[in-house]
């Protein structure tokens, strides 16, 4: 039988459970996505990442972790990250050289070398403590009209935050860890918040395409994974993006040609839940995600209290693989293994006096 792991749960606290360990070791586990409350200190969390290790070697350690308003580690020597929009807003700054001179486009420069810095940072400090990679960058436009996005989004331009994207992807990749671009294609243009509702797009795919779509395009070698939004986009599918065969694989994979990973965006928000008038199952849900394309399903924040949904996501997956329901997919497991790094990281203390990560403190906004 084609192996894949294809779920992202959660688990409750500071510490490994036996039955957080029972989770991990269940076949379709392929990661564990932390949030702020399996956090206490850097060295409670580098004991987690490393305990979470020892049960399964080759499982993913995930968190959102972008900067600004969401950043789940904060204190205990992590570095307060700037909001993107802050580097959007460093872009549109010119800066004068030594001599007093103006050199236009300065900012556009100082911008990217901040990015890159911003990336680094992030990036090498989440892997001191053992977490293996971060739902970032943000690649939705700011259009001013999405409160869940806000000052997550770099700028309004598609050039401006596909060249600030890319930057900060080199600081990820300087520390050895992957990226993720989201939310396809575009959560910008909506005012709903898909985690408690389930938002509609009003636009044409040709206007899509070329706007809000953009920075995939330009980044299509650039982007090692990607998270489609829970949007409905009514005039191109009546399925939200992250079900959607027409967006992931027409789209996305065939006309944009992306090759690299593509997760689902979690499963429990309310915008995930709803699929075409129906409400479904958490495992429905999934499945349903990756019958379109999906290669990676997340169930977030589902394992406080009994649980019991994160033990009934697992077994309706089994249950429907059996049934061929949905199918395992080699190429898919291939896409999450390419997410691990492949490197050591720097142990905290020496991180701190590495030459690259002093002068990146340096470069932040």
């Amino acid at each position: 039988m084609t192996h894949h792991a294809p779920l992202i749960l959660d688990i409750a606290g500071t510490q490994l459970t036996a039955v957080d360990k029972k989770r991990l070791r269940h076949p379709l586990t392929g990661g564990v996505i932390l949030f702020g409350r399996n956090w206490q200190s850097r060295i409670q969390l580098t004991q987690l990442c490393a305990d979470i290790k020892a049960v399964r070697s080759d499982v993913l350690i995930c968190v959102d972790h972008e900067g600004g308003r969401v950043q789940r580690f904060r204190n205990d020597g992590f570095t307060h990250l700037p909001p993107m929009r802050a580097l959007g807003e460093l872009w549109m700054q010119d800066c004068k050289s030594v001599r007093g001179a103006f050199h236009t486009g300065s900012g556009a420069l100082a911008a990217m070398d901040a990015a890159t810095a911003c990336g680094y940072v992030l990036a090498s400090e989440l892997r001191a403590c053992g977490v293996d990679f971060s739902f970032t960058p943000v690649l939705d436009l700011d259009h001013g009209k999405s409160g869940v996005i806000g000052d997550r989004a770099f700028h309004r331009d598609p050039r401006v935050v596909s060249a600030l994207a890319k930057s900060l992807v080199h600081g990820l990749l300087q520390a050895g860890m992957a990226n993720c671009g989201k939310h396809f294609p575009g959560h910008g243009k909506v005012r709903a918040d898909s985690h408690v509702d389930i938002p509609v797009d009003t636009r044409r795919l040709s206007t899509i395409l070329n706007d809000c779509a953009l920075p995939y395009h330009w980044l299509s070698t650039t982007l090692i994974s990607v998270m489609p939004a829970h949007v409905i986009y009514e005039k191109v599918d009546a399925l939200p993006a992250g079900f959607s065969p027409y967006w992931l694989q027409d789209i996305l994979r065939n006309r944009l040609r992306f090759n690299g990973t593509i997760f689902s965006d979690d499963l429990s928000m309310a915008g995930a839940r709803m699929i075409q008038g129906r409400q479904v199952s958490f495992a429905e849900a999934g499945m349903a995600a990756l019958n379109a394309g999906c290669d990676l399903v997340l169930l977030c924040n589902q394992s406080v209290g009994d649980g019991h949904v994160v033990d009934a996501m697992l077994d309706g997956l089994a249950e429907g693989l059996l049934k061929h329901h949905w199918l395992a997919s080699e190429a898919s497991e291939i896409r999450r293994q390419a997410l691990l790094p492949k490197n050591s990281p720097l142990a905290w203390d020496a991180l701190m006096t590495d030459p690259a990560y002093v002068r990146a403190l340096d470069l932040l906004p």
